[in-house]
């Protein structure tokens, strides 16, 4: 099949599925989570994270003012809750209140942990940098939750327990499939 090639940028969704995450964040007394899937893991040494936020959020707000943040790793049998996170403003409302969103103790930033993560890192901000219409923010990750079960012993997620919500982009998730994973060996 032939390929379509364009100058026409468009949307640019080819790059999806990513991982959907809760970012998560706390400053004023006020908590506040949004859905993302613009993340990614930067450095082992120091150990770095970075996600692109829009400045319009009010979790950026709250990062930028606390200089701390949550990531939050659903399964995908959580979709519901991530849209209804991303389709709502923290500005109007409190979405741990309202969505019913269960909350554990972080460790070392005031940052909301979701008690439905089956891992979440707790970060603190090392550094911000606009890059288009969103900011790249990068944190050191200072603390890390996961439930142990659903790992292996080598620490990849067992699919045969915990399925990770993707997002798909345009509001669709999806879920991974068990029997579509396998171990290709780097090199030649």
């Amino acid at each position: 099949m032939p390929k379509i090639v364009t100058e026409a940028i468009g949307k640019f969704s080819q790059h999806y599925p990513k991982v959907a995450v809760i970012v998560t964040a706390s400053a004023r007394g006020r908590d506040d989570a949004m859905t993302a899937a613009w993340h990614s893991s930067i450095s082992f040494k120091p150990p770095l994270y970075g996600i692109a936020i829009t400045s319009k959020r009010f979790t950026y707000q709250l990062i930028t003012e606390s200089r701390e943040f949550g990531i939050n790793f659903i399964p995908s049998e959580k979709a519901s809750l991530a849209a209804a996170i991303g389709g709502t403003s923290g500005q109007q409302m409190d979405k741990f209140e309202r969505l019913n969103i269960q909350k554990e103790k972080p460790l070392k930033t005031t940052a909301p942990i979701m008690k439905d993560a089956y891992a979440a890192y707790e970060c603190k901000l090392v550094d911000s940098k606009p890059y288009g219409d969103h900011i790249w923010i990068v944190g050191e990750i200072v603390a890390v939750h996961f439930l142990e079960e659903a790992f292996t012993a080598t620490e990849v997620l067992d699919l045969n327990k915990i399925k990770p919500l993707l997002y798909l982009g345009s509001d669709f998730y999806a879920s991974t499939d068990k029997n579509s994973v396998s171990f290709v060996k780097r090199g030649i």
